[in-house]
């Protein structure tokens, strides 16, 4: 055995006596705080993720090798499929110019927001979800669960949660595509009586111009709804409830947020604030 592998009969004595290295017992802990946390995110997070959840349990070790653990262990997180736009903007309504142009970065919370509507397949029916995200820190500030899609059962019922959760009190450009959610004039008007609110919408067919709300979709899709088999409607409500509110909206690590929560992002905002 010894000849085969190329190492010496007292390296090989030396292993029977002293049993597994240092290195090797470092691994196998790792292994199970990597396992744990990998099982948490329901297989979901990458080594950029773990790594960074290791680091705020106080276990700091470098990303390549948390990499090569999980890939000698076969822990893979799943990948995103694709999926389909429900943007229906086939009406005559005024759509507004693209006043976001794609920054999606911004100083601080209120003054971008983001939104868009995607279904969510149950055994008796669709689901509509509907979203608002604020730019900052990248929360879900509102959001609307719908059988229909009409404005009045998606985005006017988001945009009254997301303005309890989040008042308005400085200029905000509210982003969208070009739906006829977003342009009848039902919420037209809700929007204009906001004399904070500037109105903005995505070019015709460019879904890169509101690419964090896509990418969200494509995010709830991959780590909790392809897993599900809902059965009606309320499941799925009650599951994506506890996947936004629980999860997303606390625990989750965003890479645009270097890796920290939103909990933690808004902390350390404001820590700095009351430092300055």
């Amino acid at each position: 055995m010894c000849k085969v592998l190329k190492i010496s009969k007292s390296s090989y004595y030396h292993w029977i006596n002293n049993g597994h290295s240092k290195r090797w017992v470092e691994n196998e802990n790792l292994l199970r705080q990597i396992t744990n946390i990998f099982e948490d995110s329901s297989k979901t997070y990458g080594s950029p993720r773990i790594n960074a959840e290791l680091e705020a349990k106080g276990i700091l070790v470098s990303r390549p090798r948390v990499a090569k653990i999980m890939k000698a262990a076969g822990i893979r997180a799943r990948k995103p499929r694709r999926f389909i736009t429900t943007t229906d903007s086939r009406h005559n309504y005024p759509v507004a110019p693209n006043i976001l142009n794609r920054e999606f970065t911004v100083t601080g919370p209120g003054q971008a927001w983001v939104s868009d509507i995607t279904y969510i397949k149950t055994s008796n029916g669709w689901l509509y979800l509907t979203v608002i995200i604020d730019l900052f820190e990248r929360k879900v500030v509102g959001w609307a669960m719908s059988e229909g899609m009409s404005a009045e059962e998606t985005i006017i019922v988001a945009w009254r949660m997301a303005i309890i959760n989040r008042p308005i009190v400085q200029k905000l450009i509210f982003h969208s595509d070009r739906g006829i959610q977003f342009a009848c004039t039902k919420f037209t008007n809700i929007l204009n009586a906001n004399k904070f609110v500037v109105r903005s919408m995505s070019r015709k067919g460019n879904c890169w111009d509101n690419a964090v709300a896509e990418s969200f979709f494509k995010t709830i899709k991959v780590e909790s709804v392809y897993n599900q088999n809902y059965h009606d409607q309320n499941q799925a409500k009650l599951s994506i409830f506890t996947w936004i509110e629980t999860w997303y909206n606390r625990k989750r690590r965003h890479s645009a947020l270097g890796y920290k929560t939103i909990e933690e992002f808004e902390i350390l905002t404001n820590n700095k604030q009351i430092a300055a």
